[in-house]
């Protein structure tokens, strides 16, 4: 069964819900990125590429932190990915994780929708 724009977005949601409590599970405090005034020569009005799934409510960036210190490193999201990709699979959903990017975005989490991640 193909998911709908709507039940791919609720689908998603829940999945970050879970992604979060396992961080903190093993640890993590855990930031939104989304909603920073954060803005790119890609979008004037966000961080986002323009038609990125962030815009549709596919994607959502975390920070982390550890022992209230910042994590800046990629590798810190390592188990965070392994995670969600494991999630993806035993829930048949096509999750995507920035550390496989070409252009490696560890702190991405999303859930591919019509060809993009």
């Amino acid at each position: 069964m193909a998911l709908t724009l709507r039940t791919a977005r609720c689908e998603f949601s829940l999945a970050i819900a879970k992604l979060i409590l396992f961080a903190m599970s093993q640890g993590y405090e855990i930031a939104l990125a989304e909603g920073m005034d954060r803005k790119t020569r890609r979008d004037p009005t966000s961080d986002h590429m323009i038609g990125s799934l962030h815009e549709i409510g596919l994607a959502q960036d975390l920070d982390l932190y550890k022992d209230g210190v910042y994590l800046t490193d990629g590798a810190s999201h390592d188990v965070l990915g392994a995670w969600w990709l494991d999630y993806g699979k035993a829930c048949g959903l096509p999750l995507a994780w920035g550390g496989h990017f070409t252009s490696v975005d560890s702190n991405h989490y999303s859930l591919a929708w019509q060809g993009r991640k």
